[in-house]
């Protein structure tokens, strides 16, 4: 053990007895790692199968102790309160004074010696352009790497509004007449596509050959203004997913490109400097095969993947047997009847969390349960009320969880798997599929596991009630899956009252 580990595991484990926080291996296993990989500048990927208020102190400590600068990448949220609580508490602590920074950008023009936080987007803007605003040799820490993929792609998405289109007939005033059909046509058979509940649409052959049929005539004018001058050299990429969302009440539409995949883009990042990647679910594969694929990470690296304590990290998982599949008619009276008993049992708890991904069962669930518990009842609302029953999707829930305490109960209507009825997710397959690749276990699966293990996390500390009534993971090859990411739980098939009250 090198001396900055040492000097890491002694501090943290006094830390956390000063503190009165619990003694967990997993904080001084994960802090030594992160010394050695700041000692050694190594490379290394931590799945911690906990939040980030939790484990935050185990990379914290060490970069603090280092005697080298640290650059921290966490969304904004979570610099922030690394910012303002966790480093002051612990340098208050430790009595240091080593100089911490939070923005855009390496201060100092690059004498800057201390920890700099910035955002997922800050940093990756600065490595996908090249725009040297930080040290391209530095020890980078990324925390919620869970998300690291939809980052990327969403930095990389394209859109081009309503506004972008008078831009561009105002800088081409002897073309406007022509731009003008161009983008009536395209608004015209956009808004004709059938609807779905999610109001967007891949560009079908037609479109695609109106806007290749644009480019081709304002190829030879002058520049391009933004953001057609970025969309067109995308519009010529191979895999590329290229959409229109619509906005029926303003009779608008707004198109969208984006990469299929983001490993191509991020493996030259992975060559530059020292990475530790930490989430706290990443992939349900130790050595994280699936997720380093997908961000393209090919070079090896030290894994490590810590299981939840089975004493003080246990879900009480309800799971019935005998419930309609998703699928069926049956479905939607089972589920209401479902939901209704456990909410009625927990009516006292100060926070409940109903995920209905479906859109108009959603609403049927919400209302039903509104007539019973009145305003207590709010379907996808961002603001905590206690004693608040919440009904919410999935995107919302994954959007929105850090702004809401934990739940004493979360029912899980249906499994997060990606519904390819979702044109982007339909997209997204069909490029798997062209690679004779295993879409379901490549894709769809793993999303499902990421997003069921992020709900489920914060319950592991209160060891809360997780209601799963999706049947298809008692009946499907896939559920042992999903089972087992769930681990460790008390698992029940019937309601037992004393569970919920």
């Amino acid at each position: 053990m090198g001396l900055l580990e040492a000097e890491v595991h002694t501090s943290l484990r006094a830390f956390l007895r000063d503190q009165a926080q619990p003694l967990w291996d997993r904080h001084l296993t994960m802090a030594r790692l992160v010394s050695r990989a700041l000692r050694l500048q190594r490379s290394a990927l931590i799945q911690t199968g906990s939040t980030v208020s939790q484990y935050a102190v185990s990379y914290l400590m060490p970069a603090l102790l280092s005697d080298r600068s640290v650059l921290v990448v966490a969304p904004p949220a979570i610099c922030q309160r690394l910012f303002q609580a966790e480093i002051p508490r612990l340098q208050a602590w430790l009595s240091t004074d080593k100089k911490i920074h939070f923005g855009s950008c390496w201060p100092d023009k690059g004498n800057f010696e201390g920890i700099c936080l910035t955002s997922p987007q800050a940093w990756l803007s600065d490595r996908l352009s090249n725009l040297g605003d930080f040290p391209t040799d530095i020890v980078t820490l990324i925390d919620c790497a869970d998300e690291l993929e939809d980052w990327t792609r969403q930095l990389l998405t394209v859109t081009i509004k309503f506004e972008d289109w008078q831009r561009l007939q105002q800088a081409y005033p002897h073309c406007g007449n022509f731009i003008q059909e161009v983008r009536l046509q395209l608004q015209r058979s956009i808004f004709n596509h059938p609807q779905n509940p999610y109001e967007c649409w891949l560009l079908d052959e037609i479109e695609r050959k109106n806007l290749q049929y644009l480019g081709e005539v304002l190829s030879d004018k002058s520049p391009l203004p933004p953001p057609f001058k970025a969309f067109w050299p995308e519009f010529q990429q191979a895999n590329q997913l290229l959409w229109a969302s619509i906005n029926r009440q303003n009779g608008e539409f707004t198109l969208h490109i984006s990469p299929v995949e983001v490993a191509s883009f991020l493996n030259p990042i992975w060559q530059t400097s020292p990475i530790v990647l930490i989430g706290g679910f990443l992939d349900a594969d130790k050595a994280a095969t699936n997720y380093r694929n997908t961000i393209g990470l090919k070079d090896e690296f030290l894994c490590l993947k810590f299981a939840p304590n089975r004493q003080n990290e246990s879900i009480q998982l309800y799971v019935p047997e005998r419930l309609p599949m998703p699928n069926t008619p049956e479905f939607q009276g089972a589920l209401q009847e479902q939901v209704h008993c456990l909410v009625n049992l927990c009516q006292h708890q100060p926070f409940l969390v109903v995920i209905v991904d479906d859109v108009p069962l959603k609403a049927q669930v919400g209302s039903t349960l509104a007539a019973e518990f009145g305003s207590r009842v709010q379907v996808e609302k961002p603001m905590f009320v206690n004693g608040r029953i919440l009904i919410c999707g999935w995107d919302f829930w994954r959007d929105r969880q850090e702004d809401f305490p934990t739940p004493q109960l979360l029912v899980i209507a249906t499994l997060p798997i990606p519904s390819i009825e979702n044109p982007l997710v339909a997209g997204r397959v069909a490029y798997y599929k062209r690679l004779r690749r295993d879409w379901f276990r490549l894709y769809l699966l793993p999303t499902a596991l990421k997003t069921i293990q992020r709900a489920v996390m914060p319950l592991r500390e209160s060891q809360g009630v997780v209601a799963l009534l999706d049947n298809r993971v008692n009946y499907r090859s896939y559920g042992s899956q999903i089972l087992s990411a769930l681990e460790p739980y008390a698992k029940i098939n019937y309601i037992d009252a004393s569970w919920f009250g």
